[in-house]
């Protein structure tokens, strides 16, 4: 008897093609979310668009982006430069009426210097509240918290009149100083950060602490050895939200830096459109399209590490 050697062949794989929905049901299954989430996005690029439009337009007037004669449909055509001129930009930076230069530096100094000495102080404070057991301890927070749940816009007149008494001893930290303006950022962000690194401190293990100190660690060894390096996410979270809420305070700046030789971009920019008489728009937008160069490279340098933070601090926190 012979054997069968014949072996069936294998079956194909057929490849099974989806039938193509009908326009009617993929636009109520699909299609609509695809036409809300395209008028979001031109809703949000509509006012950037505009600010590049109207700053590279040359003129000072709204209408030199758009003129009156463009309406419905046809103004989305001002979203796209017909001219283009520098006259804006040449203007602001070149002015003795307006010194750009002058509010540029004073506000990335008061940003960048704010920044480090926020997180500084936060993080130490924070440590303090996470890792050490003291008396008042938790009285120190809750008043923390009482302290935040007021705007700092209320102690606006306390505010100005503690600058004006400093400012009699002490002239460098006092009103119409950028050092004085640093120390109210600097009272204004600690309750803060020390409730959001706090949270995050409570989750590094105390055992690592334990294990440095039968090494012979201190506490500031501990602190900036062991506790900064493990944080170093949520310190990215906190440096980026102290530095951008810095650049682009106006009230409390607009109070105490009211020079306008001598104030801070917010002020120098909001003041170019504040007078209803002699309204400069155009510069206000080369001004904060300028203005926007330092937030774009913090939010490069920072963005990595930014998306952990925030996404390690929702989970952690």
């Amino acid at each position: 008897m012979t054997a069968d050697t014949s072996t069936e062949a294998p079956a194909t794989d057929k490849k099974l093609k989806a039938d193509k929905m009908p326009f009617g049901r993929w636009m109520r299954i699909v299609g609509w979310r695809h036409i809300v989430a395209i008028i979001m996005v031109i809703w949000a690029l509509f006012p950037v668009l505009y600010v590049i439009t109207l700053a590279f337009s040359g003129g000072n007037t709204l209408t030199a982006a758009c003129p009156p004669s463009k309406t419905g449909l046809g103004a989305l055509s001002c979203l796209i430069p017909s001219t283009f001129s520098l006259d804006n930009f040449t203007t602001i930076l070149t002015s003795d009426q307006w010194p750009f230069a002058v509010w540029f530096r004073n506000t990335v100094v008061l940003a960048t210097l704010n920044s480090f000495l926020a997180l500084l102080m936060g993080a130490a404070a924070a440590f303090a509240f996470s890792r050490l057991r003291f008396k008042g301890r938790r009285m120190g927070l809750l008043l923390l918290m009482l302290v935040q749940m007021f705007p700092a816009v209320l102690a606006l007149t306390a505010i100005f009149i503690l600058l004006q008494a400093i400012g009699d001893v002490f002239p460098m930290f006092g009103l119409r100083s950028i050092w004085g303006l640093l120390l109210v950022y600097l009272g204004g962000a600690l309750g803060v950060n020390t409730f959001l690194m706090k949270g995050y401190f409570d989750t590094i293990p105390v055992d690592i602490d334990e294990s440095a100190r039968i090494d012979g660690a201190g506490h500031v060894k501990i602190f900036f050895g062991l506790i900064m390096r493990l944080a170093l996410p949520i310190l990215v979270v906190v440096f980026f939200v102290s530095f951008t809420a810095t650049f682009n305070e106006l009230p409390m700046a607009q109070q105490i830096l009211p020079d306008p030789d001598n104030t801070t971009l917010a002020v120098g920019l909001n003041g170019l459109v504040s007078n209803p008489l002699l309204q400069q728009w155009g510069l206000m937008a080369a001004g904060g399209l300028m203005a926007a160069v330092p937030m774009l490279i913090v939010f490069a340098i920072t963005q990595r590490s930014l998306t952990t933070g925030l996404t390690a601090g929702a989970v952690k926190g």
